[in-house]
């Protein structure tokens, strides 16, 4: 137990004293609702969707992440705009950080029914408030003026943007988070205050759908996403589609130094395994899990990482049951 938390300690203290720098926390289960990396998906599925997340990260090593996320969203206006609102709350150590955004998007439609495809333009506002405890570090000497002793935190107004193109075996997406947060931060002017500075988040995705036969479909896609002062990250997933009904599949995480970034000198680039599976209870309510394995050192001193999520669809009676159901991306 003393060997898992000197390890853990060295992690945290690492990336928050050399790099200052939040990074967005991690969802593996992204895939069943984009809303998390990309405005532009709001109201992707017509009807009123209400999504969650609960993720424990690094399993059995105290302090590990914990991280709770919630959204919901609807389209409006025959579905040329999109509504939607985002909270999360994620900790990891002494560190900790709330925020909530509320997102719109205006959606393009080219052709008809069944063929319809969407370009989608999304932007989100909101606020985050970011912070340290500092009474759950420990100093080896005492005073250090780089570990604080009581809790310190802000509120940041933030941003996020982003476009999106779907079409029934198709989707391609931009995204950039935290634009604002980092140049409203106190700590460019106040040099005591120690926290967090959220830093922007670039994502990209695309990936497509297959039909193997009348009762299986798979689906490939691939999620890369960029933060200043880390490696460049790679989600390579695959996922099988059965009866409509149950997703099963799993994705490589890896990373790579596709730019120079300011990156740590000797910063190995972390991998993990994941398992996930989602299953449709019913037309309305789906239930999906995911289990993570570091593929790195870290991956003997724990138990994996776990996440749960939940879906929920109420439809309208003015839209087509196909709308809700079978929107894939």
């Amino acid at each position: 137990m003393k060997m898992k938390r000197i390890i853990l300690f060295t992690i945290l203290l690492g990336g928050f004293l050399t790099a200052r720098a939040q990074q967005d926390a991690q969802f593996s289960q992204y895939i069943f609702n984009g809303i998390y990396i990309n405005p532009a998906y709001a109201g992707y599925k017509q009807d009123l969707q209400i999504n969650s997340f609960y993720r424990s990260q690094w399993t059995g090593l105290e302090g590990a992440p914990q991280t709770f996320s919630s959204a919901a969203d609807v389209a409006i206006l025959d579905g040329t705009v999109g509504l939607g609102v985002l909270a999360s709350h994620d900790a990891l150590g002494a560190q900790s950080t709330t925020a909530a955004y509320a997102n719109g998007s205006y959606r393009i439609k080219f052709g008809k029914h069944d063929d319809a495809s969407w370009l989608s333009f999304g932007l989100g506002f909101g606020v985050l408030q970011t912070g340290i405890d500092g009474s759950k570090l420990y100093a080896t000497q005492s005073g250090d003026p780089n570990v604080p002793t009581t809790y310190q935190g802000t509120a940041l107004p933030d941003a996020r943007v982003g476009v999106l193109y779907t079409a029934n075996n198709f989707f391609a997406g931009l995204s950039v988070d935290n634009l604002l947060a980092q140049y409203m931060h106190p700590s460019s002017s106040d040099q005591s205050l120690i926290v967090v500075i959220p830093s922007p988040h670039k994502y990209f995705t695309v990936g497509a759908l297959f039909d193997l036969n009348d009762q299986t479909k798979i689906k490939p896609s691939i999620l890369i996403k960029q933060a200043s002062g880390t490696p460049t990250s790679i989600d390579i997933n695959t996922f099988v589609l059965l009866n409509d009904k149950l997703w099963v599949g799993g994705t490589y995480r890896t990373g790579f130094s596709i730019f120079n970034n300011n990156l740590q000198s000797g910063l190995p680039p972390s991998s993990a395994l994941v398992g996930m599976a989602s299953f449709y209870v019913s037309p309305d309510f789906r239930v999906g899990y995911a289990f993570d394995y570091s593929l790195n050192k870290l991956g003997g001193y724990g138990y994996g990482s776990h996440e749960l999520s939940l879906d929920f669809i109420i439809k309208s009676s003015k839209r087509d049951y196909y709308i809700s159901r079978h929107c894939y991306f």
